[in-house]
Formats: structure tokens, C-alpha cells, sequence
């Protein structure tokens, strides 16, 4: 886990954690958000609930819009 949310950093750039890119779940866990998805610019391809990208874990295939 993330000791610091100040910053993530990903292999391109440094991304800014604001208001809104992530919450708490009941278990305590940080969930991402798809404002926080597309601030970064790109699918990880790890199924993530608020993927705006339209990444299905199960199928491994990106949904056409």
C-alpha cells in the first residue's frame, strides 16, 4: 500500500492525488475513480471497477464504444 497519496508515479509522468480520484471501500481498501483513471491517460488492464476505458477482466478484451 501507499504510505504517501500525495503523489502516484507512474513510468510517464507524476500524477497529482486531488479531491475525488479515489474513496475508501467498507473493507478499507482505496478504489480509484474515473476521474482519477483518466487523469493518468491509459487502461493497467487490472480490471478496476471504475475503468472508463471499457476493460473486462474476465474476457481480457477491451469493450468497442
Amino acid at each position: 500500500m501507499y504510505t504517501n497519496l500525495r503523489y502516484l508515479c507512474d513510468m510517464k509522468k507524476i500524477i497529482p492525488i486531488e479531491d475525488g480520484d479515489y474513496y475508501l471501500t467498507p473493507e478499507g481498501y482505496r478504489c480509484f475513480t474515473e476521474q482519477y483513471h483518466l487523469k493518468r491517460g491509459y487502461c493497467c488492464e487490472s480490471g478496476c471497477r471504475h475503468c472508463p476505458y471499457g476493460y473486462d477482466a474476465k474476457t481480457n478484451a477491451t469493450k468497442n464504444n
